[in-house]
């Protein structure tokens, strides 16, 4: 009998355990209840799903190159003596990259701009001579009382003028004593006398044609000295010209051995040695390679379903695998005439800015294209959604109950996001305390 007690005993004991623990488990996991039996209600926020516009886009992939890139090469050949950069090095246009021995160079020189300096002398020559010339041409003509225009006419020279009277006026007296010796009224001495005059007179007026003719004769000996001496001037103007150009040459000669950088950017590839001896005759002569990294240049390959959304001007923003959490500017500047026929893909090129420098030459990115036309789209502030691994969920408010709901996000604009799809415009949702909700949990705001 006591037996039986003690099982019974026991079994009761065990029996409101069992019912405690359930009732225990029951309080402490339910959501409907508290402690008092009571429904439990959270308090929250919420806000309204809206719609409005927002920037359209597409996705593409391309790959990232310099805005200009160039090999250097020296254009003279000689020893190299000095170099002054190395790959990474940032170098800015004109700087100094590699000096080549230039004494040889400054010895031809030397040589040419004596030789110049010898035929400017022989032009000062040569332009003396010109105005001797002209000064002997001009005291002739004085004295045959021409000027620098005025023709020659042998009577009209002083002279011969002066010498034409005198024989005139012997002349005259001499025919004259012709008839009076006739007549008896002189005698014979006085008219040989005058005989003897009327010659002298017709030789001094010889005498006076022979010199005229002779100093117009020395106008025309110096007048082509003028021209002789002007022909020397202009072939002593010519030597100092071609001296001048062969000086230039060698002044160019000694700048080339100097090889200066012909843009800004970075040395990708350094190709020359203190010692060595370089040519531009031989192949691959470069010495360097310099990028411009400033200003990228975006390669992109549009599939041709899209080529109608592409136009120069359009804004581009992407991403690359070094920097995942960052969205870089770019600017579509050029888009190709026709489309790559294997790969059936437009190509065009966007001007990315690059001053920081984080992104170089060579890496792949992805792209969004942003459309010119906005396209309205349901848009809920991001703190109302939560995420958890590959899902994101948000609780409609709905009855002064919380109802979660699956959501596929899209764009994000400042703090907002876009639902593509899992709401619509009107629907509330809450946007605090969402890790104290649960579907059908009872809220209050």
């Amino acid at each position: 009998m006591r037996n039986r007690r003690s099982i019974a005993y026991t079994a009761l004991i065990a029996l409101t355990v069992v019912v405690t623990a359930v009732g225990c488990r029951k309080s402490a996991g339910s959501p409907e209840s508290n402690a008092n039996n009571q429904p439990l209600i959270v308090d929250i926020t919420a806000a309204e799903a809206v719609v409005k516009p927002i920037p359209t886009y597409f996705e593409a992939t391309g790959n990232l190159a310099s805005d200009e890139h160039t090999d250097v090469a020296a254009s003279v050949a000689g020893k190299i003596v000095q170099v002054n950069f190395d790959v990474g090095s940032f170098v800015q246009k004109g700087d100094v990259l590699v000096r080549l021995d230039d004494r040889d160079a400054r010895i031809r020189l030397d040589q040419l701009q004596s030789q110049l300096q010898q035929s400017q002398s022989s032009v000062g020559q040569a332009e003396a001579q010109v105005e001797q010339a002209r000064a002997n041409v001009r005291q002739a003509q004085a004295q045959l009382g021409l000027d620098e225009n005025g023709k020659f006419v042998i009577g009209q020279v002083a002279e011969v003028g002066s010498a034409k009277a005198n024989l005139d006026l012997a002349e005259a007296e001499y025919t004259r004593s012709s008839r009076l010796l006739e007549t008896g009224d002189i005698s014979r001495s006085q008219f040989d006398q005058r005989k003897t005059n009327r010659d002298q007179a017709r030789s001094a007026y010889q005498t006076a044609l022979n010199s005229a003719n002779q100093r117009f004769a020395a106008i025309r000996t110096a007048t082509a000295q003028v021209q002789t001496a002007e022909a020397g001037v202009k072939a002593a103007q010519a030597a100092v010209k071609a001296t001048q150009s062969q000086v230039a040459a060698a002044q160019k000669g000694v700048g080339d051995t100097t090889v200066l950088a012909p843009i800004s950017g970075y040395v990708s590839e350094r190709v020359a040695n203190p010692g060595e001896y370089i040519s531009p005759n031989t192949p691959n002569s470069k010495i360097a390679t310099i990028v411009r990294t400033s200003t990228l240049r975006m390669k992109i390959d549009v599939p041709e379903q899209s080529i109608g959304k592409i136009s120069t001007g359009q804004s581009i923003s992407l991403q690359t695998t070094a920097y995942p959490d960052r969205n870089f500017a770019g600017t579509i500047a050029r888009v190709s005439p026709s489309l790559v026929t294997t790969a059936r893909t437009l190509t065009v090129e966007a001007e990315v800015p690059n001053t920081e420098g984080l992104l170089k030459p060579g890496q792949f990115a992805t792209v969004r294209i942003a459309q010119l036309k906005p396209e309205p789209a349901v848009m809920i502030p991001m703190k109302a959604v939560r995420t958890d691994g590959d899902n994101n969920r948000v609780f409609v408010i709905k009855d002064g109950a919380a109802h979660e709901k699956l959501v596929q996000l899209g764009t994000v604009e400042d703090d907002m996001v876009q639902v593509k799809q899992g709401l619509v415009e009107g629907d509330m949702v809450a946007t605090s305390n969402l890790n104290a909700l649960i579907d059908g949990i009872l809220v209050r705001q």
